[in-house]
Formats: C-alpha cells, sequence, structure tokens
C-alpha cells in the first residue's frame, strides 16, 4: 500500500524528480569522466611532461569527490524536501515511523543507484565523443587512453553507491526524529542565517587570508611543489567558503538597508527570495565557484598549450619550410601554402670539407635566424632578425644549419662569387625557403612536404635528431604537450558541465515552492515584465558573484603554469569570451526553465 502511495507521490511530481534524476545522472557522467583519466596512471604518466602529474590528479580526485559530495546532499535535500509532506500525511493516516522509514531508504538507493549505472554508461559514451571531438579537430598525440576503463567504472559506482547508502540512513534517521506537524511545513520555513557581526567579520578576514595563502602557494609552486598544490587546494577551497558564506549575507544586508534601491521595481520580493535561502545559496556559490575556477582555469590551460606548440616550434627554426633538392612533387605542393610571405632559393655545392654557397644570392635574399630574448631562451621574446653579410662571412656555421642537411653541418661554410661558385668541381643542389603568416593553417601541407624531403633525404630519416626544421620541432613539442592539451580540454568540458548541472539543479530545485509567490503576485496585479525583470535579477546575482571569483582564482591559478608555459597569459581573452559566453548561454537557459515554472500557473506565464 505504502509503496503504491509513493508511486502517486512521485508521478505528481515528476517533473520535479526529472531534475533531480537527471542532476545525479550528469554528476556521476562527470566524476567517471574525470576518473577516466586521473585512474588511467599510464595515461597520466606517457602523456604529461610533468613529473607530479599523477599527484595533481589525486588531488584533483580528492577536490572533485568533494564537490560531488556536497552535490549529492544538495540532491538528498531535494528528495527529502519533496516527500517530507508526503511522508508526514502518511503518519498521521497511521502508517508507522519505521515502515516509513524503509520506505524512504529503499527510494533513496533505487533513485541514487539507477542514477549512478545510467549516469556511468553516459559518462562512458561522452568519454568517447568529447575525446574523439577533440582528437579529430585538433593535431594531438595522446597514448593509452580508453573511453571505457574498467577502474574508473569500479571506482564511480562504488563512491556513488557508498555516498547514496550513506543518505538513506541519514534520510532514516532523521525522519524518525523529525515531529510530524514539522514534516508537515517544513517546506515553509525560511532557511536564515543567525550569526552577529563579529562572527560575520571573522569569516570575512579568516577568508581573505586563507585566499591570499592559496594564492600565493600557486604563485610559488616551484618552490612549494606538491605541498604547495595540497596547501592550495585546503586554503582556497575555505578560504572560498567563509567569503561567500560571510559576504553574500552582508552584502543582502547592506542592499536591504537601502531604501532607494529596495523600494524600486520587485528589489524588495527578490532580495526577500534570495534571504529565504541565504545559508543553502552561500555553499552551493562557493561550489559553484570552485567549478567555474576549474572549468575556466581547464580550458584556459588547454588553448594555452593550443597556441604553445607552434610557439615552441617558431623558436627552433626561421623558416616554415626548407626543402634541400626538392622532388618535383614538393615543388608542385608549395602552391598550396597560404599566406606566403617570403620564399628564397640559395644554390649550394660541397665537397670532403666545405659547403660553398653564392654570395650574390644571400644578398638578394639575406638569411633568416631566431634571436632570443636577453636571458638567451625561449621567450615571449623570441623573434627573427635578417643576418647581414658581413656576419655570414664570418664563417660561423651555425647561422646555415638551419637550410642544411645533417651531413653538411660538420662542414666549414664559404660564401664565393659567382664566378668562383661556376668554377667548383662538384654538383649544384638547390635549397628553397618559405615563410608563411600562419604554421598551423598551413600545417597539413607541411606535415606533407616534410615527407617529400626525407625522400629527398634520407639521412633525415636516419638522423631525425639532427633535424632542425621547424615540423620536426613542432612534432616534437606537441608529442609532449598534446598530452596536457588534450587534459585541459577534456577537463574543462567536464567541469563546465558540472558546473552547469549544479547551478541548474539548485536553483530549479526551489522553483516548485516559489509558485506560489509568483501567483499571489500576479493576482494582485503586478505585471509580468516585472516579475520577468525580477527572476532575471535573482538568478543573474546567482550566476554572477561565483563568476568574479572564479575569474581571480584562475588569473593567479595560472601562475602555476609559468615555468611550462612561455606566457600562460597570452591571448588569454579567447578561452575567458568562449567561457563567459557558453555561461550566458547557462543563465539564460536556466531562467527560461525557472520561469515556465514559477509562472505557469498565472495568467502572464508562457
Amino acid at each position: 500500500m505504502l509503496w503504491k502511495l509513493s508511486l502517486t507521490g512521485i508521478k505528481g511530481r515528476f517533473k520535479d524528480y526529472l531534475v533531480l534524476f537527471s542532476g545525479l545522472i550528469m554528476s556521476s557522467a562527470i566524476f567517471y569522466m574525470f576518473e577516466a583519466l586521473a585512474t588511467n596512471k599510464d595515461f597520466v604518466t606517457s602523456n604529461s611532461p610533468i613529473g607530479m602529474a599523477a599527484i595533481v590528479f589525486q588531488i584533483g580526485s580528492v577536490l572533485l569527490g568533494i564537490i560531488t559530495l556536497v552535490y549529492i546532499i544538495y540532491a538528498n535535500s531535494f528528495l527529502m524536501s519533496m516527500r517530507r509532506r508526503d511522508y508526514g500525511m502518511f503518519m498521521m493516516l497511521g502508517a508507522k515511523g519505521r515502515k516509513i522509514a524503509q520506505l524512504i531508504a529503499a527510494e533513496t538507493l533505487v533513485i541514487g543507484t539507477a542514477a549512478t549505472l545510467i549516469g556511468t554508461a553516459i559518462g562512458i559514451g561522452l568519454t568517447q565523443v568529447v575525446s574523439q571531438f577533440l582528437l579529430s579537430r585538433l593535431d594531438m598525440h595522446i597514448k593509452h587512453f580508453s573511453p571505457l576503463y574498467l577502474p574508473a567504472v569500479i571506482t564511480t559506482l562504488i563512491f556513488f553507491i557508498v555516498l547514496f547508502i550513506i543518505a538513506a540512513v541519514v534520510n532514516q534517521y532523521q525522519l524518525l526524529k523529525t515531529p510530524v506537524l514539522q514534516l508537515l511545513h517544513d517546506d515553509q520555513q525560511p532557511n536564515r542565517i543567525k550569526e552577529n557581526k563579529v562572527t560575520r567579520l571573522i569569516q570575512i578576514v579568516l577568508g581573505l587570508v586563507f585566499l591570499a595563502v592559496g594564492y600565493y602557494m600557486m604563485i610559488a609552486i616551484a618552490t612549494f611543489q606538491v605541498m604547495g598544490l595540497v596547501i592550495a587546494l585546503v586554503t582556497i577551497v575555505l578560504g572560498t567558503y567563509f567569503l561567500f558564506n560571510a559576504f553574500f549575507g552582508w552584502l543582502l544586508m547592506l542592499l536591504k538597508r537601502n531604501e532607494k534601491l529596495r523600494n524600486k521595481g520587485l528589489n524588495n520580493f527578490t532580495l526577500a527570495q534570495l534571504s529565504f535561502r541565504i545559508k543553502d545559496y552561500t555553499k552551493m556559490l562557493a561550489l559553484v565557484a570552485m567549478l567555474f575556477a576549474l572549468a575556466l582555469g581547464a580550458i584556459t590551460v588547454g588553448i594555452g598549450y593550443q597556441n604553445e606548440i607552434p610557439k615552441i616550434a617558431d623558436s627552433a627554426s626561421a623558416y616554415d619550410v626548407v626543402l634541400n633538392q626538392p622532388t618535383q612533387k614538393a615543388l608542385t605542393l608549395t602552391k598550396n601554402l597560404k599566406g606566403i610571405k617570403q620564399t628564397a632559393t640559395y644554390q649550394v655545392k660541397e665537397d670532403g670539407k666545405t659547403v660553398y654557397y653564392r654570395t650574390e644570392q644571400f644578398k638578394q635574399t639575406p638569411l633568416l635566424t631566431i634571436e632570443y630574448g636577453k636571458t638567451g631562451s625561449v621567450s615571449s621574446e623570441t623573434k627573427v632578425r635578417k643576418v647581414p653579410l658581413s656576419e655570414l662571412q664570418t664563417g660561423d656555421t651555425y647561422l646555415f644549419r638551419s637550410i642544411q642537411v645533417p651531413s653538411q653541418t660538420a662542414k666549414a661554410v664559404k660564401l664565393v662569387s659567382n664566378e668562383v661558385f661556376a668554377q667548383i668541381a662538384a654538383p649544384t643542389k638547390v635549397v628553397k625557403t618559405y615563410d608563411v603568416q600562419d604554421f598551423s593553417a598551413n600545417l597539413p601541407v607541411i606535415k606533407k612536404l616534410y615527407q617529400e624531403q626525407l625522400k629527398a633525404n634520407p639521412e633525415l630519416k636516419a638522423n631525425p635528431e639532427a633535424d632542425s626544421s621547424k615540423y620536426v620541432s613542432y612534432k616534437m613539442a606537441n608529442g609532449v604537450f598534446s598530452g596536457l592539451e588534450f587534459m585541459g580540454f577534456f577537463l574543462g568540458i567536464a567541469f563546465l558541465a558540472m558546473l552547469a548541472s549544479c547551478l541548474m539543479f539548485k536553483i530549479l530545485s526551489g522553483a516548485a515552492s516559489d509558485v506560489k509567490r509568483y501567483t499571489m503576485l500576479a493576482k494582485i496585479g503586478v505585471r509580468q515584465s516585472l516579475l520577468k525583470q525580477s527572476i532575471a535579477k535573482e538568478i543573474g546575482a546567482l550566476f554572477l558573484l561565483p563568476g568574479i571569483v572564479g575569474v581571480v582564482h584562475v588569473l593567479f591559478g595560472l601562475q602555476m603554469f609559468k615555468e611550462l608555459m612561455i606566457d600562460p597569459y597570452n591571448q588569454i581573452w579567447i578561452p575567458f569570451g568562449i567561457f563567459i559566453v557558453l555561461y550566458a548561454v547557462y543563465y539564460v537557459v536556466t531562467t527560461w526553465l525557472y520561469r515556465g515554472i514559477v509562472l505557469k500557473e498565472t495568467k502572464f506565464g508562457e
């Protein structure tokens, strides 16, 4: 009988249960996606140049576990909030408390287990789709990666099922200890923060101190290594929580004291809406801020390494393409190069000890070389310069290595006149160079040209370490860093989905209880436009605050990559712009869904 009543209650709130179930499925799917990388030690170690990459992923697993735990707590709270009134009614009608407790435990386990199994399956599918998308769109080379990774499946199932077992036990205990009348009216109780000014001030100070320590650890990560990462994780999480827990309530209090602002439109109602669930909102906002930082940071790093690889290649050679003794096929392929800035042709002769070039050709088209910054290392100051003829005539063989094959680099170099060059008894060889506007855009053609270069010069294939061409440098850099690029994009997409799920779930989970308040406003004559403005402001505040904090976290967090990237802040506006647009889309969608729920019963609703 109780099961029939329970199923009837679930059917009556099917949309709410759909929100809950979707959120649980998404959380387990995202957790699996992360664990598919974190638990695969072969993948992490073989695709990352960072020695402590495995430790970083372990720390990330702990952080994601904490985030998931908080998310499950909210989901369980939402489940209980939907059913507490029903359970109270059952008990009023004579049902035994222990029977009800068993019922809610069964409901929790069934919903949780089903969501975990479906979510894990979806996570495997999403891992396959996301990885294939990244690998097909970007020139990445990764090893030991599998969308279906059994240890990740086991970890996900065990973690979530244990959480739901604990949730079932907690739900049983809470139900048996809660009076029947409180079960019937629990959803009408405001969740306010009762703190004095001293407590709030202490929390704000602690929040700022913790954040300062965390930011310092990220800036000085080269000194503190793993310990710095651990300290940064703990302090930034605590700092974010304390800051939101104290600051958000304080901000609302200040806004409510501003009479002019409070009395404008429905601002008083909007502030009251935020105050009604202030405690839950502050916790969720701290969680969203961390997810925002993780998602934005991962995508920023991914794009950073995507831009970094061509830069590393650029620092190796001044020429995008160098063809020694080009084949006819190679010459034909060069016609497909886009945005050619400069091309040059140099004739070469060589004997057993010397390589000869025509002086006149270097007068017409000066040799190009890489000039580094003051430190003499690869940096953002790296640039291409033209080598004066007088410098070439000094006999410095290093300047010519970019246009030579390995066997020529050990020989002396002489620039001679056209007459002397013609008298040298050796076959004439040709070197052609090309400099293009965008190396990455021409990569498919350059790759084919490199294959032709290997055919024309077998010694390049036999001695790849002696090949100083830009494409070889690109392949080496891509082999080292594309794993990090893949991890950045993959985890960024996963955390972004988790972010959307958390924030959307929290907002929509409270929508059902708001219907009466918006219906009442509509009945007393409040215009639809004002109701929509109130909704937009309320949800906008919940999106904006964690977004600001998340951006600050990322700006400091990028300091950790200053030893691994030429410039971690280079073109940072690209990932930031993309992410903000996606975040804005989430805001619009969430607002639209929330509005559809709370305005449905009003005569103004859509």
